[in-house]
């Protein structure tokens, strides 16, 4: 096992109705509107309300592929009635909530299309009330924070706030199973919906400082709704298990929660930043999962999340879902060394060793450090084995 502070950071800088006769005449309305050649789905579905009250909407009662998604007033006609399947697909009017051109930028618009089990129609409604694209690591959101009827819906980062807020139906009723869908669904039947299970993750790490405890995981996963969420389940399982043995190597079996050589402490403030080091020049020093450091990277972990860690980096010590999330802060959104994030590796299946490469290749892929290579590697293949699940090819890098 080789000491907790790897290079992960060291070299990487980089944030009801009202009465029969109004629904009746509702009803009525929509018929009118919806062209000739639509079928009008029958209304077995729910609801989903978000902004300012009102719903997840179809504009027009039009089921046309291409019909743009909105928000618009709840008044309980088809165009509104949405079944969230157990195939990950979100439906209505017999057609699926689909993220136009397969876009996974933010401002990528949604729309009606065709169900085809496909990566742009495939959602996870979170625990946290967030309706995610795990494709694209984006949640569901209302365009602008605009609360007019009309207001177009898109995906956007997921930030927690308001306009990315939904009650949603209970999954279940409008799926088939039979697409080919891929994604979707919270997996692996644990109460915490993670595919590790407590007692899986107690027995990858039997000998874990007990911060780290397995609850504190399991809150950080709702800022990155996407992870250990797409694919198959068997991506699904070695994706937990990389990003957990990659884990395990930074922290010496989740021992350490600081950084051991203290005379390192100081060695982590960059002057040359606007910002500089506002808790101390010597309060940047690895702490957490991937032992975090450099104010830069407080900086950066901290905006996406939305925690002030320049100022209050002590957090990533003291609290055990921090501590977690900036790790799955820099599994979804840095590629460090590499050319893509450790998540679009397991996802895309580039394979466990681009995971490596992404979090320290410079010092120990192409031959550099064979035998840390080795040591994360076999802690993959253990925890891929304890997860039940085959580790994949490309393992080393």
């Amino acid at each position: 096992m080789s000491t907790p502070r790897s290079g992960w950071f060291r070299s990487r800088r980089f944030a009801v109705a009202a009465g029969l006769t109004a629904a009746l005449a509702a009803l009525v309305a929509t018929l009118l509107t919806m062209p000739l050649n639509a079928s009008l789905a029958s209304a077995d579905g729910s609801q989903i309300t978000g902004l300012a009250g009102k719903c997840v909407d179809v504009a027009e009662a039009n089921n046309a592929n291409g019909t743009p998604v909105q928000l618009y007033d709840c008044n309980g006609t088809p165009a509104q009635q949405w079944t969230i399947g157990t195939d990950g697909t979100i439906r209505a009017l017999g057609k699926c909530l689909d993220v136009v051109d397969f876009g996974t930028g933010d401002g990528s618009a949604v729309q009606l299309w065709d169900c085809a089990g496909s990566a742009n129609q495939q959602w996870v409604v979170s625990s946290a009330n967030d309706i995610v694209n795990p494709a694209a690591n984006k949640c569901l959101d209302v365009r602008d924070n605009n609360t007019a009827n009309s207001t177009r819906l898109q995906i956007w980062t997921c930030a927690g706030t308001a306009n990315q807020k939904w009650t949603a139906p209970a999954a279940g009723g409008g799926g088939d199973g039979g697409n080919g869908g891929t994604g979707g669904g919270t997996g692996g039947g644990t109460p915490s919906g993670f595919v590790v299970s407590e007692d899986q993750f107690n027995q990858m790490f039997p000998g874990r400082n007990p911060f780290y405890t397995y609850s504190g995981l399991t809150t950080a996963l709702a800022a990155y709704p996407g992870f250990a969420t797409t694919g198959s389940d068997t991506v699904k399982r070695q994706e937990a298990a990389a990003f957990l043995a990659n884990v395990s190597h930074e922290t010496g079996g989740l021992v350490h929660v600081v950084e051991q050589n203290t005379a390192n402490y100081p060695s982590y403030c960059d002057t040359s930043q606007s910002y500089g080091c506002p808790a101390g020049n010597d309060k940047y020093y690895g702490r957490g999962v991937v032992q975090l450091s450099w104010n830069f990277n407080y900086k950066a972990a901290g905006d996406a999340l939305g925690i002030d860690l320049l100022h209050n980096p002590d957090l990533v010590q003291n609290d055990a879902s921090i501590a977690w999330a900036t790790g799955l802060w820099y599994w979804n959104s840095q590629s460090g060394p590499g050319t893509m994030t450790p998540h679009d590796a397991m996802v895309n299946s580039a394979g466990f060793g681009q995971t490596i490469r992404s979090i320290n290749g410079a010092l120990e892929c192409d031959g550099h450090n064979p035998a840390q290579v080795q040591n994360r590697v076999d802690s993959y293949q253990h925890f891929a084995q304890i997860l039940g699940v085959d580790p994949g090819a490309n393992l080393a890098c």
